[in-house]
């Protein structure tokens, strides 16, 4: 019997076990995580980005775990030696018709407390020569850093602490007994008193394994990345974002200088026809019936129709994707950029075509569900962590 048994070994199932070990230090505590390495999806193939809580909305969820997480995780890393740099970023308008949404980002990231300001375009350029617009804004917080290096040593905090880390064991079926949840996986049975969901992916099937309605099902993003050949990195010293579309969820192709000094351009935001499908070729049937028949999916493609298609040319076009990098850097020549790996981004949409847009938890009577963390779940991690401890106090259990 364990007091908590979390469902997923990402970075939001480690960083709920870090949490918990800390505020309840006498619990028993179980990560479950079907995959052989930590950090294996989500996690370990977003664009490690330490982000500042700039896009979000004021007083959500997303912006104020934001704001203090890239704190708390820039202190993290300065704690226990994880290589990481603060180098900040710039948002750029490239034509006139986004300068209106650089104001309003820029009073958005005000709002939000985000150190900023405001910069013409030949400031932009003592910042990154090569790129071309109009006007700026320059975040001076935000960071990089490989999120994987992270979950090992939250993974490592927690043995520390005492809990038990299970990888290659994946829960097929979770039954509720009078006192606890029977977790039956394919390593064994577990049994635990308090159930807590971070299957990310796979988060709304294991709240309804759960017996919980997750208000929202999971659609899947595939995020394609090139990246600049190493004789080109020169023309990115930082971060380059361009002023996102307020109307389409992402924030549209850009530059992210990696912490190993590699340059990635991206990423487009394709459907993928599979909950784990980071190919072009990767197809499950269930995953794709289940998307297709969706009233929500079809109301979000009519409403995003038109940048939905951009996408897609985008993703089967390197010429289409070039273009796109060339509003930034106009320097960028289709031979400077080669494919690099993809992401796959479980983001929670609503049956009225509407995305969830903050961070999403869903409580049962004796389990926890975090529905939706895409990004910046990462950053947030730490502070997420916390608000699950906080939900967890709420149910009324403060020592088991």
């Amino acid at each position: 019997m364990y007091d908590f048994a979390i469902i997923g070994g990402g970075i939001i199932g480690l960083s709920t076990a870090l949490a918990l070990g800390k505020n309840y230090p006498s619990a028993s505590i179980v990560v479950l995580e079907k995959e052989s390495k930590w950090a294996f999806h989500q996690t370990g193939n977003n664009s490690g980005v330490i982000h500042s809580g700039i896009y979000y909305k004021p007083g959500s969820f997303k912006a104020k775990f934001c704001r203090d997480g890239c704190q708390s995780m820039v202190e993290f890393c300065r704690e226990h030696g994880i290589n990481h740099e603060v180098c900040g970023k710039v948002i750029v308008a490239t034509k006139e018709e986004e300068l209106p949404l650089l104001e309003n980002l820029y009073q958005r990231g005000l709002a939000n407390g985000i150190k900023i300001a405001q910069i013409s375009a030949e400031e932009v350029k003592e910042i990154e020569p090569y790129v071309s617009c109009l006007a700026g804004i320059r975040v001076f917080s935000t960071g990089i850093v490989d999120y994987k290096q992270v979950c090992q040593k939250y993974a490592d905090l927690i043995k520390a602490q005492g809990g038990d880390l299970h990888l290659n064991t994946k829960v097929e079926k979770i039954k509720e007994t009078a006192q606890s949840q029977l977790l039956e996986t394919n390593k064994g049975t577990f049994e635990t008193r308090l159930l807590i969901n971070c299957a990310g992916l796979y988060s709304d099937r294991v709240a309804k394994l759960g017996g919980v309605a997750p208000q929202a099902k999971i659609v899947p993003f595939r995020g394609e990345y090139y990246e600049l050949v190493p004789e080109k990195r020169y023309l990115v010293k930082t971060l380059i974002y361009p002023v996102p579309n307020p109307n389409f969820p992402f924030l549209g192709v850009h530059f992210t200088r990696m912490i190993d000094g590699s340059v990635h351009a991206g990423p487009n935001a394709v459907l993928s026809l599979k909950r784990e499908g980071y190919n072009k070729t990767d197809f499950d049937l269930r995953d794709f019936v289940e998307v297709m028949t969706y009233p929500g999916f079809w109301k979000l493609a009519a409403k995003n129709a038109d940048e939905g298609i951009k996408e897609i040319i985008r993703s089967f076009s390197k010429a289409a994707f070039v273009h796109s990098l060339q509003k930034l850097i106009p320097e960028v020549q289709y031979q400077d950029v080669v494919p690099t790996h993809a992401g796959v981004r479980a983001q929670a949409l609503m049956n009225d075509g509407k995305l969830v847009d903050d961070f999403l938890i869903v409580k049962g009577e004796k389990s926890i569900h975090v529905c939706n963390a895409p990004s910046p779940a990462a950053t947030s991690s730490l502070e997420i962590g916390k608000a699950v401890v906080k939900e967890i106090e709420a149910l009324g259990i403060r020592q088991w």
